[in-house]
């Protein structure tokens, strides 16, 4: 259920990825937190917006890689899907069987079921949190001394919807990232100032560190 809280005032896409692109491109380099140690931010946009919001970072990727950067998009939907498939066939076939009968008899425990069997996959320092971790440290050694001109997006994660929490996702990278330039691409609304509701369904987290674009 949506929170009835009044939204915060809401800004466009196109502004928040503006003021991205100014941050990132700032003279002396990345500028994307007050933090000098936790680079961090987070890019919020409607859920309705996903495919414009991927055409608009393939742009702003490109237009990083024409300059000299260093950009690796990670999939939080393909580093889950990669999970599963790797349980083995006859089990993600089992699954699948299991989830359609308990469907069909009680909706809201076949939801519970599954989110026992993905939870371990997206939960925790070991899950999802650390195929990202993993992925960022093989692209920082194979870019050495790029820490200025290396960007990682983290997207996709409206797909994990409703069993995934983002803010979860950044405690649990915080301090493993070789402090390049992260940004999360959140899928939801802003409610407050440091306030996000993931997909604008679940009550806002306000447990948010970085800064939140623009």
């Amino acid at each position: 259920m949506t929170e009835s809280l009044p939204l915060f005032a809401q800004t466009t896409l196109d502004e928040g990825i503006a003021a991205l692109r100014r941050d990132l491109l700032a003279e002396g380099g990345p500028r994307i937190s007050t933090m000098r140690n936790y680079r961090f931010a987070i890019l919020p946009y409607k859920p309705s917006d996903e495919f414009k919001l991927r055409r608009k970072m393939r742009a702003l990727t490109d237009e990083l890689k024409a300059a000299g950067w260093d950009v690796l998009a990670i999939s939080l939907h393909k580093l889950l899907v990669d999970r599963i498939r790797a349980t083995g066939g006859e089990t993600v076939l089992r699954r699948i069987e299991r989830e359609k009968r308990m469907f069909a008899k009680n909706p809201e425990r076949a939801l519970n079921d599954l989110q026992d069997f993905v939870a371990p996959h997206i939960e925790g320092p070991e899950g999802i949190a650390a195929d990202v971790v993993r992925l960022i440290d093989d692209f920082v050694k194979a870019h050495p001394d790029r820490q200025e001109q290396t960007l990682v997006l983290i997207g996709r994660s409206g797909a994990l919807f409703p069993f995934f929490r983002n803010s979860a996702l950044l405690k649990h990278i915080d301090g493993k990232t070789h402090n390049v330039p992260v940004v999360l691409l959140y899928p939801g609304e802003r409610r407050d100032k440091t306030a996000l509701s993931f997909m604008g369904e679940l009550p806002a987290d306000r447990d948010y560190r970085p800064r939140i674009y623009p």
